[in-house]
């Protein structure tokens, strides 16, 4: 906790303590512990003196700002009717197929979690997914298997 603490307090000198500096500072907590968790979202709200509801609300609104721990490798799948016309739900079910788990789950060895988000904005090279930095598209169940056979293999 203390830490958590140090390091609020630290951004909020970093960034600022107004309302404005709230995602950046939300974007480097969660950089930092790969979530943001309740208590860091109340350490959030005390050091900007906001509301517990508009930090919680901000962090939710936000696909790329998880609020519940994921694994080692995310695994985000554009949601946009654009990738959904190119083939994107048979991408989601090779990818729940290889990985035994469903949208917005985690695998049990915490290696994989998989998640839907908005544009990733590669729609003209749709379908796309975005495993944690590394962006990948055109893709087709083959590809996908490829993909995930080395990821599994890191």
């Amino acid at each position: 906790m203390e830490e958590l603490q140090v390091l609020v307090k630290g951004l909020a000198q970093k960034h600022g303590k107004s309302r404005e500096s709230l995602l950046p500072i939300l974007q480097e907590v969660c950089d930092t512990y790969k979530h943001l968790s309740g208590e860091a979202m109340l350490e959030i709200a005390r050091e900007l003196d906001l509301s517990t509801a508009e930090v919680y609300g901000t962090a939710t609104f936000y696909s790329f700002l998880d609020t519940i721990p994921r694994g080692k490798f995310i695994i985000r799948v554009c949601k946009t009717i654009v990738c959904d016309m190119h083939g994107k739900k048979q991408i989601v079910k090779t990818l729940e197929d290889l990985l035994k788990i469903k949208v917005g789950e985690t695998s049990l060895n915490k290696r994989f979690s998989l998640v839907e988000t908005n544009c990733l904005g590669w729609c003209h090279k749709g379908p796309a997914m975005l495993i944690n930095e590394e962006v990948f598209t055109d893709l087709n169940p083959d590809k996908v298997k490829n993909i995930i056979h080395e990821y599994r293999n890191r």
